[in-house]
């Protein structure tokens, strides 16, 4: 998480000799796989493949983030854009909409503008040296639809090279793999907020 690290976990990091790290926090050299499968998403997109079904859903997850009095995504068009495009972003990343969904309420508490203290920004946090690593100098990770598609595509990253282990590649992603913390609050957020019986 952050940007709102509680100021027990911050002081347990210190006191360890190490912090964790956002999602794509580490060295962008250490992981070719992700440089391409990045490169490869800005440049694809995808829709919902039933429309009522996306409509249902949407409605559903809307309702849930109006009963979230305290994030700053008040707007209802704007919630209903936003769902959309997690929506899309995870299908076509082929990773649980809903899981996003909780990895965003950890990561920025669906602040649009937020900015942790090593500058990962936007709702799912990516690092501004993705955009020269895949030689996209211009995106704006502030923008919506551009932070989910690299978040999701990093996310996607993970857990295939995890081979489906939502633990591990959610620890990855906050690059604190080896630890539960991180993992645990996701999935603690995805069972109270975002779970869907399929």
């Amino acid at each position: 998480m952050l940007g709102r690290q509680p100021a027990t976990w911050l002081l347990t990091a210190v006191l360890s000799g190490h912090c964790a790290l956002s999602a794509a926090e580490a060295m962008p050299n250490h992981d070719p796989e992700l440089r391409l499968a990045l490169l490869n998403a800005v440049t694809t997109a995808e829709s919902f493949p039933d429309r009522f079904d996306a409509e249902v859903w949407l409605m559903d997850m809307q309702s849930r983030l109006e009963s979230m009095k305290w994030i700053k995504l008040r707007d209802k068009a704007e919630q209903l854009e936003f769902l959309r495009l997690v929506h899309l972003e995870a299908s076509r990343a082929n990773i649980s909409a809903e899981m996003v969904l909780a990895v965003i309420q950890v990561e920025s508490a669906f602040d649009r503008f937020a900015v942790s203290r090593v500058g990962a920004r936007g709702y799912m946090q990516i690092m501004p040296f993705w955009k020269n690593e895949i030689g996209r100098d211009g995106d704006n990770l502030m923008h919506m639809a551009t932070n989910l598609r690299y978040g999701c595509t990093i996310l996607r990253h993970y857990l295939d090279k995890e081979k489906g282990n939502w633990t591990r590649a959610l620890a990855r992603y906050n690059g604190s793999l080896g630890r539960t913390v991180y993992p645990e609050k996701v999935m603690a957020a995805w069972e109270k907020y975002w779970f869907v019986n399929h």
